[in-house]
């Protein structure tokens, strides 16, 4: 007896999917009551034909929905006539079913009650579908564990999408367009419709970091990337331009906020990048601290002042060394969930790894990270800042100025395929045959590729004590460039 009775508990197959007949009933009965409040409020909570089990249920809510759209006056004569033209009304039960709904629904006032009792099934339901569908990935060799942990993972998180309309209509995508046109319209000549990065040379090009973008910014060793990543980084949490010295100016507009940004330093550990950001901030070099060269008392002031700016900063730094791609998209996952994560940097592309490709040669593996960082993007609607090393051919070509080109991305072309923006960094005072060799502070960002947008040659100041990029005003000197029609913050 024992041993039959552990054989039937060990057979899924026989029980009943999660569901509540009765709150189905009073969903549909308080619509029939109240059509213009409740449908409203299924909406609202995610409702749709899906969300009902029993089938006639499901049916129903699906003419109700039709109607609803079409502006229809909902009531039981007029869903009763909408379901005899349609030829499904004795699917349904007939009108002795509506007519049910109605008398066993005696008022509409607990109908957000009910909605959420058919909103708590569907879930059940929906995570019982994923652990079937990753059971049975399981059991197929052909897929790696990664890949099933990280497919598996991203089902169970977007089940609550789902059941907010996830895939919208192409009605509503262009009316949706429509409105964010509008928005462009709004912000006139010189605008920023995506999120801005600090720096007005480079903003006026790029028009900020557009949700869902790959931005890769690409260079050669010691030409400062992971620093101009960081300083992005930077003036994006806080809100804030970078500025130099104790004046500090606010993002344009409605960015003159924080904004979270989380950090996949493979290269740097998390101290190390605090530690940069900070003596920047302070405008002390940290060459000089680490050396003894300076004093708390000389110094003490402005760290304290930077600490305490800095400390109110939303950064979340990931410095785990060589990430699986995968887990990268996992661990990014969550911080959009968890601290609305709203820019993801990644120091740096070549030190992460792809085991479902690492046996295919460093060509596929990197085409396989550069695609799934894209997909990142576009999944969580984002900007991601992915820097990344450049080849030697540069140095290579016999070129004076050794200018980098989009060939130059090491390792694959896919990076640039993927990008929608790419962003080679070269700084002249590297290189001995450049004609502006001698301009020890200039920096230049040449945007190579921008697919919705110029290209073109930006200008920047580099300090290198301070690891800091600043605006170089249009005379080349040093410096940043003024409007005297913002405000200046004082640190």
């Amino acid at each position: 007896m024992a041993h039959g009775s552990v054989t039937a508990a060990a057979v899924p197959a026989l029980r009943v999917p999660p569901h509540n007949a009765e709150a189905e009933r009073g969903v549909l009965g308080s619509i029939l009551l109240d059509s213009v409040r409740v449908m409203d409020l299924c909406l609202a909570h995610g409702l749709f034909p899906e969300s009902f089990y029993v089938p006639r249920h499901r049916t129903l809510f699906t003419i109700l929905m039709e109607m609803q759209r079409a502006s229809a006056v909902i009531d039981m004569i007029t869903v009763s006539e909408r379901l005899r033209t349609s030829g499904m009304l004795q699917n349904i039960g007939g009108p002795a079913l509506i007519e049910e709904l109605v008398d066993q629904t005696p008022t509409s006032a607990h109908a957000e009650y009910y909605i959420e009792l058919v909103h708590q099934k569907h879930l059940l339901r929906c995570i019982i579908d994923c652990s079937r569908e990753a059971e049975a990935a399981c059991y197929e060799s052909r897929q790696s564990a990664d890949l099933v942990l990280s497919s598996s993972e991203q089902a169970f998180l977007n089940i609550s999408e789902r059941q907010r309309g996830f895939v919208g209509t192409w009605p509503k995508a262009v009316n949706d367009t429509v409105a964010h046109i509008s928005k462009l319209l709004d912000l006139g000549p010189g605008g920023i419709s995506g999120l801005p990065t600090g720096l007005h040379n480079l903003d006026s090009k790029t028009r900020g970091l557009r949700a869902g973008e790959m931005i890769v910014l690409a260079a050669r060793p010691s030409m400062g990337k992971t620093s101009l990543a960081m300083n992005i980084a930077e003036c994006v949490s806080l809100g804030m331009e970078i500025g130099q010295g104790k004046i500090r100016r606010p993002l344009v507009g409605d960015h003159a906020r924080p904004h979270p940004v989380a950090v996949f330093s493979l290269e740097m550990s998390q101290e190390a990048l605090a530690l940069r950001m900070l003596c920047g901030m302070a405008e002390v070099s940290s060459y000089k601290i680490e050396s003894g060269m300076v004093s708390n008392k000389s110094v003490g002031t402005q760290i304290t002042r930077a600490a305490s700016q800095l400390s109110k900063a939303p950064i979340y730094v990931d410095d785990t060394g060589g990430l699986d791609v995968l887990e990268l998209r996992a661990r990014a996952r969550r911080m959009r969930k968890k601290y609305n994560i709203e820019l993801i940097v990644i120091d740096y592309l070549q030190m992460l790894n792809c085991r479902e490709f690492a046996r295919q040669g460093r060509q596929q593996e990197t085409s396989a990270i550069s695609s799934n960082i894209k997909a990142m993007a576009k999944e969580l609607k984002i900007p991601v800042i992915v820097v990344s090393q450049l080849s030697r051919a540069p140095e290579q070509r016999g070129d004076k100025s050794a200018k980098p080109k989009l060939s130059d991305l090491r390792d694959s072309g896919a990076i640039e395929q993927d990008a929608d923006v790419v962003l080679l960094l070269r700084r002249p005072c590297r290189n001995p045959g450049d004609e502006e060799y001698e301009d020890k502070t200039l920096a230049i960002i040449d945007i190579a590729k921008h697919r919705n947008g110029p290209t073109g040659e930006v200008r920047l100041n580099f300090d290198e004590t301070l690891t800091r990029f600043h605006d170089r005003a249009p005379n080349h000197g040093a410096g940043a460039d003024t409007e005297p029609d913002r405000e200046d913050v004082e640190l």
